[in-house]
C-alpha cells in the first residue's frame, strides 16, 4: 500500500500557488486495512478516508464506468490490482493528474500535465471527460482561478456536450457551487469568457448571454453592446469578493428586457433588472443573500452616473437601505460595484467624472454613518410602526414607507444640530 498527494494541490505547489487542502490517492490498499490504520470512511459510493490525525482525504485508486446521466450513475472499481495510470484516466484535466511521491519527493506525470502547466492550458485527458457535465462549468470556473486558457480540443468537447443538452443533467445545487467558486476569482471575467465560448452561459445564465445582442449608446459605451460592458465591469472590478462580482455580473442585466424599438436607450432597466434577477433566483434556487444583493445594485447602481447635487434623497434612501444587510462590509461591496460599473468601458472617464463619482461615494458613506447613529427616540417610534406591521393594521409597503419617512427625519435634524 502507498500514498500519493494527488490534484489541486500537486498542481498548486508547481504554481507556486497557496493550497490549503490535500487530497491523496491510494495504491495497492484495501478499505479493511485503511480502517486497519485509523482511518475513518466517509464515502458512500465508493472508499474515502479521513486520517485520523490530519482530517485530509484519502481514496483508493479506482476506475470509473458510467451507467447512466446522473451525476451519481457510475459504476466504481476500486480493487488492490488497479494501477496509478488507470486512476489517473478518470481525472479531467492533465494539469489534476499529477501525483507526488511524498517519500522519493518526485511527480508522477501519465499526460503531459507539467508542460501543459507551463503552457497555461487547460486539456482534458481522455472521452471520459464528457461522462461528467459538471466538468464544463469546472473548465471554466478553473479558467478564472488559475488564468489559463483551454486546448481547442477540449473546448470544442465541451461545447459539444453543451450542444447535446448534458447541463440539464446538472442540480441547481452543483451549478452554483462552481459558479460561487469562481466568484472569488480576481478573473472571474474569464469564468464568462470561457463560458460564453462554449455555449455554457446561454444555457446556465441566457439573461446574461442576451446582454451581447443589446446595443449601448456608443458616446457612454464605445464597446457597443450590454454584455460586453458587463464584461469590462468585471475586469475592472479586480475583485475576489464573492458578492461584488455578482453584484457587477447582474447589474444591467434589466438591459435585455427593455424595449428594442427605443434602443439603444435602456430607461427603466433598473426595475426591470430586480424583476430579471428575481425570475433566475426562483429557477437555479440561489442563495438569498445573493440575491437580495444583487437586485439592491440593480436597483440603484445608477447613482454613480449622476451629478452629486441631483442625487442627495437618494444616497439617503441607499444608505437606509444598506442598513438592511447584516454587515457594513455590504457598503463597500455596493461602492465595488458602482465603482466597476462607471470603470467598465473602453475609454477612461474624465477627471470630472471621476471627481463626482468620488464625491458620491463620499457622500454615501457619511449618510451611512448618520443612520446607524440614530438612537432610542427613532427606535421607539420604529417598534410602534413594526408592531402595527405585525398587526396586520398596515401594508409592508406602508410600513416601508413610514420607516423611511422616520430615518429622513432624524438625519435632518442630526445634520441643522450640526
Amino acid at each position: 500500500m502507498h500514498f500519493y498527494q494527488v490534484g489541486g494541490a500537486v498542481r498548486d505547489k508547481i504554481l507556486n500557488r497557496p493550497n490549503q487542502d490535500k487530497d491523496y490517492v491510494v495504491l495497492g490498499g484495501t478499505e479493511a486495512e485503511m480502517q486497519a490504520l485509523g482511518f475513518k470512511k466517509v464515502g458512500k459510493s465508493f472508499p474515502v478516508f479521513l486520517h485520523p490525525k490530519t482530517g485530509e482525504e484519502y481514496a483508493l485508486a479506482r476506475k470509473e464506468i458510467k451507467t447512466g446521466t446522473k451525476h451519481q450513475d457510475f459504476k466504481f472499481e476500486f480493487t488492490p490490482d488497479i494501477t496509478l495510470e488507470e486512476d489517473s484516466l478518470r481525472r479531467d484535466f492533465t494539469c489534476n493528474a499529477l501525483y507526488f511521491d511524498e517519500e522519493k519527493d518526485e511527480i508522477i506525470d501519465f499526460h503531459n500535465g507539467i508542460e501543459d502547466i507551463g503552457k497555461r492550458i487547460l486539456r482534458h485527458i481522455s472521452e471520459h471527460f464528457s461522462e461528467d457535465p459538471l466538468r464544463v462549468l469546472r473548465m471554466c470556473r478553473l479558467a478564472a482561478q488559475l488564468d489559463f486558457s483551454v486546448a481547442p480540443e477540449t473546448m470544442e468537447l465541451c461545447r459539444r456536450m453543451v450542444q447535446n443538452g448534458e447541463l440539464q443533467h446538472l442540480s441547481n445545487q452543483r451549478i452554483w457551487r462552481e459558479i460561487e467558486k469562481a466568484l472569488q476569482s480576481k478573473s472571474f471575467s474569464r469564468f464568462i469568457v470561457t463560458a460564453r465560448e462554449c455555449g455554457a452561459l446561454q444555457a446556465i445564465f441566457p439573461e446574461i448571454d442576451k446582454l451581447w445582442k443589446v446595443p449601448e449608446r456608443l458616446d457612454y459605451h464605445p464597446e457597443g453592446n450590454s454584455g460586453e460592458h458587463t464584461l469590462l465591469s468585471l475586469q475592472a472590478a479586480q475583485s475576489d469578493d464573492a458578492f461584488v462580482n455578482f453584484g457587477t455580473l447582474m447589474h444591467d442585466v434589466g438591459k435585455g428586457e427593455t424595449n428594442p424599438q427605443k434602443w439603444p436607450s435602456h430607461k427603466g432597466h433598473d426595475t426591470l433588472g430586480d424583476k430579471v434577477i428575481t425570475i433566475i433566483a426562483r429557477r437555479m434556487h440561489l442563495p438569498t443573500t445573493y440575491v437580495k444583493f444583487a437586485r439592491f445594485c440593480a436597483l440603484n447602481h445608477m447613482v454613480s452616473h449622476k451629478p452629486l447635487a441631483k442625487v442627495k434623497k437618494q444616497l439617503i434612501e441607499i444608505a437606509i437601505g444598506l442598513h438592511n444587510f447584516p454587515q457594513k462590509i455590504y457598503l463597500d461591496r455596493f461602492i465595488g460595484v458602482m465603482s466597476a460599473d462607471i470603470h467598465g468601458r473602453s475609454y477612461e472617464i474624465s477627471p470630472e467624472d471621476e471627481d463626482n463619482f468620488i464625491a458620491i461615494v463620499d457622500e454615501l458613506r457619511n449618510l451611512y454613518d448618520k443612520v446607524s447613529s440614530l438612537h432610542l427616540q427613532t427606535i421607539e417610534e420604529f417598534r410602534e410602526i413594526l408592531s402595527r406591521l405585525k398587526n396586520k393594521e398596515i401594508s409592508r409597503e406602508e410600513f416601508q414607507n413610514q420607516k423611511t419617512n422616520l430615518i429622513l427625519r432624524e438625519i435632518k435634524k442630526y445634520n441643522s444640530k450640526k
